[in-house]
């Protein structure tokens, strides 16, 4: 009971934060969503700060467990890429932009969450997917997969920048979709291409919802 309790409370809270982002998120408005008393949030949360830590690693954990289900699924690593590019475009519908800046200005535990989630799964999971790609003759076998790995983390950061890229001239999603694939076209040989742009007429179903 309590942790169905507890489930709900993340749940709406995560919902709330999507659409506006976290600052101007309270505990009231909160426990107004949920139809519940503030009293009630303190039971299972010391405070705003802890509950968007709590939504940050739910969140990123269940992300964890989609693309480490499109790895092993995916036949080959184009393949593997085509399906992240749904996931991507799923994961940041109705994401309020501001979401990446609030999170690193205002809740610094959850801020350091999502560093570690950047830096140790993601960058894993692009160097074993460069890697892979090297294997197949799908990536081009010059490239550092270790620097590209780097730079295909700070690129995902950057989309959330509006300063680069401000609120009312680019969409989000628009954004990210267009730097990953900037990206992934600059990996692949000509065989890599073809069969990338295969996968992109055949895959057309977002895997998750």
């Amino acid at each position: 009971m309590e942790e169905d309790i507890k489930s709900k409370i993340l749940k709406g809270a995560e919902e709330l934060f999507l659409r506006y982002g976290l600052r101007s998120i309270t505990m009231d408005e909160i426990s107004r969503h949920l139809g519940m008393s503030k009293k009630t949030l303190y039971q299972y949360f010391s405070d705003k700060d802890d509950i968007v830590w709590s939504v940050t690693r739910q969140h990123l954990l269940r992300q964890q467990a989609q693309f480490d289900a499109v790895a092993t699924e995916s036949k080959n690593s184009v393949e593997e890429l085509v399906k992240l590019s749904f996931c991507v475009k799923e994961n940041l519908k109705g994401m309020n932009p501001s979401l990446l800046f609030d999170l690193q200005k205002y809740h610094q535990k959850a801020w350091n969450e999502w560093l570690n989630y950047k830096r140790n799964v993601i960058r894993e999971s692009v160097v074993r997917n460069l890697n892979l790609g090297i294997e197949e003759g799908y990536v081009r076998p010059e490239i550092n997969p270790e620097i590209l790995a780097v730079i295909r983390l700070e690129t995902i950061q950057m989309g959330f920048d509006d300063q680069l890229f401000p609120r009312d001239k680019f969409n989000l999603t628009e954004v990210q979709l267009h730097i990953l694939e900037h990206f992934i076209y600059g990996l692949l040989t000509d065989k890599g291409r073809k069969l990338y742009q295969k996968y992109k007429e055949t895959i057309t179903e977002p895997l998750f919802n």
